[in-house]
């Protein structure tokens, strides 16, 4: 149960990292140029209320360093990107290795 719910997360995540290539992919073609939006900008275009409370939430319970070291970094890379990366993960951890042993056996 445990590895469906990871690999249901995997494939949200992939979608989400999809969509925002093709956005990205649009925008690029119609600026001529590469456009790679960073997640930030593409989470205050679609909920800023959010975004300004998970940085409220970790800079109060966890640290100021942890907001301005790590997920200010995170946040400066290309959403299709870090969606990507997520998604490997959830899959990586929901992945069912197959058994070995039974492949020469004789039935």
């Amino acid at each position: 149960m445990l590895r469906f719910i990871f690999r249901l997360a995997a494939m949200v995540a992939l979608s989400v990292s999809v969509i925002m290539a093709v956005v990205d992919a649009t925008r690029s073609v119609a600026a001529s140029a590469l456009v790679m939006t960073p997640l930030n900008t593409s989470w205050l275009a679609v909920s800023p209320d959010t975004r300004a409370a998970f940085e409220t939430y970790v800079r109060d319970k966890a640290s100021p360093l942890l907001w301005d070291g790590v997920i200010a970094w995170v946040l400066a890379q290309p959403g299709f990107a870090v969606f990507a990366v997520v998604a490997f993960l959830f899959y990586a951890i929901g992945y069912r290795r197959q058994r070995r042993g039974g492949e020469f056996a004789a039935t």
